[in-house]
């Protein structure tokens, strides 16, 4: 068998351990945040968010055939799509890692011995394999997202430059560059990661090219790499769609042409220039230039994916994210205006003070007939910059971050010392490092981490200094010890490519330099550009999956320095064949053993079931309002591929301020009517009643809805209020709103039976909780004021209450949605405790689904934080029964509960939902249970903040103090309660563990 054949056969090999293990552990449905989006979109051809993935979603209806009409498995064969990407990704990284080790290992024109045979195919595995366990490509791998194909796109270019240095003398050689300009215009429609890989292959081609480096031509070749990259990035996919937008605006606004036109004057000048840039470099043997000409072409070619993004929202899709239709919505969709901008190189701090707002360029709209101007980018000018501005949000729970982070007290300005240390402790050492650790070292638990010291640390994090040794599990807390995202790799990954890096430098500093660009620019310089703010709302590992796929490079070469060191000891086929068994057990092996059980995902229905929970939660025809990815993307999954209640509009919130998803409310979706909006399309399109502020006009009493709206939507100047510019806004003259109830509609529209008619009352009054109307909340206003009780309106339970707009009084949980009811305000109990009782009963009891939670072998974080979700639905079931005497169904409600929850505690906020339901039992007389479940909590309390304290002692630093707050806190409000109910002795344990607990952090603060 030839080099060649057996380097396919073993490459085929990795690549079909990593689909069993990736098929094995995917997801059977819907996964949480972006997923749910793009499963509904690829199977609709619909349009995502920004800056779009077309290629991604077509690639992806490909696999939903195979569900062959079955809508329960389009996601499963979507998720396998990931799969199956993730595993070619594998088997394209072993063919680098065996190419870069057979040019360190074999000489041209070389035999190749059975022990560098066996050396080179053992690298490629070992390395190939580390990186199929690794951590952050392993949870992408199982799930419907970009980053899998992403990854794929970026292996194949990385290998073919290596093709194209190993042939680069023959003729016909450059159809391997030609090849990676294509397959990276095609990565545009996925992900734009695949281009931080062209600095490293710029090198390549500078170093093959040229017989004598010198430092100048590698300063020049790293300055060229760097000069592409910004010229395909702005170059290319921006700037070619600003030319061909504002021709348009010429043609239509100036030459009075359709829309489009200019775009395709400009599109038809592009391709002459391109055609006679080519026959001009043909005809004059300029290869440079038809080189660079050919490759912009097939970039060109390759980006083309995005025509599918206008095709589609011209066709008005149900998900139609910025309804990029016409040159303009186009091009703000792909410079994801919709984000905002970041300062990079230089810009404010968070307490820099803005002392004048400077017009920027102009914003178009598509009109009836011509582009319309729909104001100006505003750019902001401070009293005080910085350069190199990391901490510059001025979101007061940054503010206060970046200040303990740093230690910096109100009045000091952070200087360029304090944002390089905010960028070296935070950017890099806790959102880049430490995933770097958690893939190569080990990770203590998944839970999400802002800094803490056990929260989602790596392995190293769990060891407090001269307090606890590492292997002593017994001194660790529950939410270390009982996770399953608990890792131990012992460092072994980490040592064995560290050792592969140097080895890789010492033998070839130029491939090894090659392979660390590649592993800077998809690692350090993504951090850079990103400038990420704290408080993140997930993790972000998976933006560096890219670093650590060129770690793992060096894993595979750590093979060869471990065989080298063998050769001095034993025969070298022997060293070959054991440095190859000491790298698989040292790396994959331990990886898969450590990781398996926390990337299992295979019996977890979560994301599925919560999503059919917050739809049946709602009556028929419903307005269901969201807020966040979480409650919104699974639920559009449900209504787009399931077809679960199509009968329901949802609203999601975060979106509801724009002009074109208001369009998409005014239109029939699925099952679902039009929202029943009065306004037109010109009194909410962008610029306009963006954001109108209150004006105080001491109004007595309070105002009718239709009323405020009518102000809102008036264009009569004397309705407005007069600007310092000259200009007339529109205002709110009160915050008391009131809505008039008619009591037939309610009846006949079945809002509220006849037998409970009594308690509705004649109208709704409340209390509008901001200081200004966006046009999101303009048209919320607008709906409940056309509405007339006709459809009912719900909030998702997870909707901040600062949504609700001041309506809290009338909203009545009946499940994983709080329905607005026209009843009598009821002053005796908390807005929490508004339930609609038997609704809620019947959704829990004979609708709801709990997403295996009591079985699955593992849940992710997300996952995991919605059991508390489903504990509070279970307890305010219980509540209200209890309210109204129903201690039978109640019962019932519990033993619901005991059969469908884990046992298992997930953090504080879980054991608090368990505290609650203990409560509930007591309530019920059950007593045994009840106490049962105190014990637990108060255990696990005592246990994670004994940990604290001893970690809080050996660094003489407090440690923890909102979990130690909240379980001190709760620990007393236990032994209260046992006290209550005469449960002498648990109340005796609890006042014991507090009194411990107390003197424990007495130093640091008096607990309440």
């Amino acid at each position: 068998m030839n080099y060649s054949k057996i380097n396919n056969i073993t490459g085929w090999i990795c690549f079909g351990i990593a689909a069993l293990t990736y098929i094995l552990t995917l997801e059977p449905s819907v996964s949480f945040w972006d997923c749910g989006e793009f499963i509904a979109s690829a199977l609709k051809m619909q349009v995502v968010h920004q800056p779009g993935a077309p290629l991604f979603l077509m690639i992806q209806r490909f696999f939903s055939l195979f569900a062959f009409g079955d809508v329960t498995k389009v996601a499963y064969f979507m998720n396998v799509g990931s799969g199956i990407a993730s595993a070619a990704t594998i088997l394209f990284l072993f063919w680098t890692i065996t190419a870069l080790a057979k040019k360190v290992l074999i000489k041209q024109d070389e035999e190749i011995t059975k022990a560098n045979l066996i050396s080179i195919m053992g690298a490629g595995a070992v390395g190939a394999l580390a990186y199929t366990f690794s951590d952050s490509f392993w949870f992408s791998a199982v799930e419907s997202e970009v980053y899998a194909l992403s990854s794929l796109f970026t292996a194949i270019v990385f290998w073919a430059i290596l093709k194209w240095e190993a042939v680069a003398e023959e003729p016909r050689a450059d159809r391997w560059l030609l090849f990676i300009a294509y397959i990276m215009g095609l990565s545009i429609g996925i992900h734009l990661l695949n281009l931080l890989t062209i600095p490293a292959i710029g090198f390549v081609y500078y170093f093959k090219k040229t017989k004598k480096p010198t430092s100048s031509g590698v300063i020049k070749a790293g300055i060229v790499g760097v000069l592409i990259l910004a010229v395909i990035q702005y170059g290319i996919i921006q700037y070619l769609v600003s030319f061909g937008a504002y021709f348009d605006l010429f043609f239509v606004n100036t030459l009075g042409m359709g829309f489009g036109s200019g775009v395709i004057f400009f599109a038809l000048l592009l391709i002459g220039a391109l055609v006679w840039g080519i026959r001009y470099s043909i005809k004059h043997q300029k290869k440079i230039l038809n080189l660079a000409l050919l490759s912009t072409v097939l970039i060109i070619f390759g980006y083309g994916s995005f025509a599918m993004i206008i095709i589609r929202a011209k066709a008005d899709p149900n998900l139609n994210n910025s309804d990029p239709d016409n040159a303009f919505s186009f091009l703000g969709y792909l410079n994801r205006e919709q984000y905002g901008d970041r300062p990079l190189l230089f810009g404010p701090n968070y307490n820099s003070e803005p002392v004048n707002y400077k017009e920027g360029k102009t914003l178009y709209r598509k009109g009836a007939e011509k582009y319309e101007v729909a104001g100006k980018k505003t750019e902001t000018e401070y009293d005080k910059t910085t350069p190199f501005p990391r901490m510059y949000s001025d979101d007061p729970r940054h503010v206060e971050y970046y200040r303990e982070m740093m230690g910096l007290d109100e009045t000091h300005f952070p200087n360029l010392v304090d944002n390089f240390g905010f960028f070296f402790s935070y950017q890099i050492g806790q959102m880049y490092m430490r995933y770097f650790m958690w893939n190569f070292a080990g990770r203590q638990n998944d839970d999400q981490g802002q800094g803490s010291l056990y929260e989602g640390q790596w392995l190293s994090g769990v060891k407090p200094i001269d307090a606890i040794r590492l292997g002593d599990q017994s001194h660790l807390p529950p939410s270390i010890t009982e996770s399953k995202a608990y890792n131990r790799f012992f460092f072994l990954p980490l040592i064995i490519g560290l050792i592969g890096a140097i080895w890789h430098f010492k033998r070839d500093q130029k491939d090894a330099g090659i392979v660390a660009l590649l592993f800077f620019f998809t690692g350090i310089a993504i951090v850079l550009y990103l400038n990420q703010k704290p408080l993140e709302p997930r993790e972000r590992d998976y933006a560096y999956a890219g670093s650590f796929y060129a770690f793992a490079i060096w894993i595979g070469i750590g093979v060869l320095a471990i065989r080298e060191w063998l050769f001095k000891k034993i025969t070298p086929a022997t060293g070959a064949v054991l440095a190859t068994v000491i790298g698989l057990f040292a790396a994959p092996v331990i990886m898969a053993a450590q990781g398996w059980d926390d990337h299992d995902r295979s019996t977890k229905m979560v994301a599925h079931d919560i999503a059919v929970d917050y739809l049946q939660s709602c009556a028929p025809n419903a307005i269901l309002f969201t807020y966040g990815d979480n409650d919104t993307y699974p639920l559009w999954y449900a209504q787009e591929v399931e077809n679960i209640r199509p009968d329901i509009r949802l609203v999601n919130l975060s979106l509801f301020d724009t002009d074109w998803y208001i369009n998409g409310m005014k239109r029939k979706q699925n099952e679902s009517d039009p929202l029943p909006l009065s306004m037109n399309e010109s009194q909410y399109v962008q610029g306009v009643r963006d954001v109108m502020y209150f004006q105080d006009y001491k109004i007595a009493g309070s105002i009718e809805l239709k009323n405020i709206v009518d102000l809102l939507l008036s264009d009569n100047d004397e309705d407005k209020l007069p600007m310092n510019d000259g200009k007339k806004v529109n205002f709110i003259p009160t915050k008391n709103f009131k809505l008039t109830v008619n009591r037939e509609d309610v009846i006949k529209n079945g809002v509220v039976s006849i037998a409970d008619s009594s308690k509705i009352a004649p109208e709704l009054e409340w209390k509008f909780n901001k200081n200004y109307v966006t046009k999101g909340t303009l048209a919320m206003l607008d709906l409940l004021a056309h509405n007339n009780w006709k459809r009912p309106i719900y909030f998702a339970s997870t909707v901040p209450s600062e949504q609700y707009n001041g309506l809290d009084n009338y909203l009545y949980n009946e499940g994983l949605a709080l329905r607005l009811l026209p009843l009598k305000a009821d002053t005796t109990v908390s807005r929490s405790e508004l339930i609609n009782t038997p609704v809620l009963y019947n959704n829990l009891m004979n609708k709801f689904v709990w997403g295996n939670v009591k079985n699955a072998s593992y849940l992710d974080t997300q996952s995991a934080d919605d059991i508390s979700i489903f504990t509070n639905v279970f307890n305010n079931a219980i509540t209200g029964l209890l309210r109204e005497g129903k201690i039978e169904d109640a019962k019932k409600v519990a033993n619901r509960y005991f059969e469908t929850m884990p046992d298992q505690f997930y953090g504080m906020r879980s054991m608090m939902g368990t505290y609650f339901m203990a409560e509930n039992l007591y309530d019920l007389n059950d007593i045994p249970k009840a106490n049962a479940l105190i014990e637990k909590a108060a255990d696990y309390i005592q246990k994670e903040l004994t940990y604290l304290g001893d970690v809080s002692q050996s660094k003489n630093k407090f440690i923890g103090n909102q979990n130690v707050q909240l379980g001190m806190s709760f620990l007393n409000q236990m032994s209260k309660t046992t006290a209550k109910y005469k449960q002498t002795k648990l109340t005796e344990k609890l006042n014991n563990q507090f009194a411990a607990l107390e003197s424990r952090f007495s130093r640091y603060f008096a607990p309440q």
